[in-house]
């Protein structure tokens, strides 16, 4: 990739951002004079200039993909791609990766890490247990030290932070592409990644019926692909009743976390729910869930940002040093 852009700060922020990301499929060049540009390259796979930089003489530099990065919001000639310059970094990789999708033809190297995925689930049928704070906060305290991705899978997500606008892919964008080669459904996963500081999450989806109609074979499938790539060492599933299959992705969780409650409602409807466990054969799903009993919370973080500290971090910290004394 060679980026063009007069603007030396920008330039240099960008292409340091792309730099250290582990598994870009492309090497990058960064001009900032689009003059040693034209003199220089000779072809490239994406040519990403600022929209002040371009100049007509740009269209006879053979590229695959030509990219302008827009700084004045007007689309000036139709037939090129555009990218708004000025949003966050990991959002212009995404957009950069979802046009690159289009021309990539080769088989990319493999994306991976030593060990093996493991998958959280979370899960309770107890409403109003605080079950997402809990998959969240464990999930941005793993990241201090694993790769960890978060997946929402709730009919209504509630935390507004994590979903997508109408222009952002979600998780059944990414579903959509289950049957693609492996080395473009890791791009597609990572042109749909968002950052919450350093954990991965996947936007939820943003219809609940979305959600209903993903049979599950098609969620195993999805959790096979996940782990086959080795990107992650930690998945943590926020997972609801409001999918098929949710014993068979419990069943293939490393650890199942529930969070029980005392009042007479949600302690029947753990029995009940245990029950249906036993009845349909799902008694491994018991062995490795962990029940767990919250402690009273006073105050949770305004913003997702800061899960990872406070009262409810505190306790969950306790949880992953059993979950990592067991594992070891």
């Amino acid at each position: 990739m060679a980026l063009c852009d007069g603007d030396e700060e920008y330039a240099g922020l960008l292409s340091e951002y792309m730099q250290r990301q582990e598994h870009l499929p492309w090497s990058v060049r960064t001009y900032t004079d689009v003059g040693k540009l034209l003199a220089q390259e000779k072809e490239v796979d994406l040519l990403v200039v600022a929209e002040a930089s371009y100049v007509e003489e740009l269209k006879g530099l053979p590229a695959r993909r030509m990219i302008i990065l827009n700084e004045s919001g007007i689309v000036r000639d139709k037939n090129l791609r555009y990218v708004n310059k000025f949003q966050r970094a990991d959002h212009v990789l995404r957009e950069l990766i979802a046009v690159y999708l289009e021309i990539c033809t080769q088989v990319l190297p493999r994306l991976g890490i030593e060990g093996k995925t493991r998958f959280i689930g979370f899960f309770s049928p107890v409403r109003r247990c605080m079950q997402t704070p809990f998959a969240i906060t464990m999930s941005k305290l793993l990241s201090r030290d694993y790769k960890t991705l978060y997946l929402n899978f709730e009919y209504f997500a509630a935390d507004q932070e994590l979903l997508a606008d109408a222009q952002t892919r979600d998780l059944a964008d990414l579903l959509y592409f289950l049957g693609a080669e492996n080395d473009k459904f890791a791009l597609r996963l990572q042109s749909m990644v968002g950052k919450l500081g350093l954990l991965d999450y996947i936007p939820p989806m943003k219809s609940g019926q979305n959600l209903l109609g993903i049979t599950p074979k098609e969620w195993l499938t999805f959790l096979q692909r996940l782990q086959e790539l080795g990107e992650y060492e930690f998945i943590v599933m926020d997972l609801s009743e409001c999918m098929q299959g949710l014993f068979d992705v419990l069943r293939a969780c490393y650890r199942v976390f529930t969070i029980t409650m005392e009042d007479r409602a949600a302690s029947g409807k753990l029995t009940q729910y245990e029950k249906l466990l036993e009845q349909y054969s799902y008694d491994d799903v018991i062995q490795k869930t962990h029940r767990c009993k919250l402690p009273k919370i006073r105050h949770l973080p305004a913003e997702l940002e800061y899960y990872d500290r406070g009262e409810l971090a505190d306790y969950v910290e306790e949880q992953i040093r059993e979950l990592l004394e067991k594992d070891s």
